[in-house]
């Protein structure tokens, strides 16, 4: 679990780091340049369009993981629109509380149990 700490950590880092970059030069108006090159139909849309895909199961998964409750529903819908800014943090919590015991971080404490 150290190096998957390890990774999460940098890719915050990373990742933190390059949104604020492309953000500060670019603009935060990312939903029309995302949607317009799935409308496009070339590889960066494809890209897209599988990297949505990616997002909706990790929130969907991090959703079903709390039982579709309330907080996992606002969780998942944050990893969705997040993406990995949101599910590291969540993945580096989820670690914590599952100290060490890989079912009960895929599972959730409930149904590991």
């Amino acid at each position: 679990m150290n190096y998957l700490r390890t990774y999460l950590s940098l890719a915050i880092a990373c990742l933190g780091t390059y949104t604020l970059w492309v953000g500060s030069h670019h603009g935060w108006n990312l939903l029309p340049v995302f949607f317009m090159q799935i409308i496009d139909l070339g590889w960066p849309g494809q890209f897209n369009l599988d990297f949505m895909l990616l997002l909706g199961l990790a929130g969907t998964w991090v959703a079903w993981r709390h039982r579709f409750s309330g907080r996992g529903l606002a969780l998942g819908l944050a990893t969705c629109f997040g993406g990995m800014l949101c599910l590291a943090p969540y993945l580096l919590w989820a670690i914590a509380q599952a100290r060490g015991d890989a079912k009960v971080l895929l599972l959730g404490q409930a149904r590991a149990s």
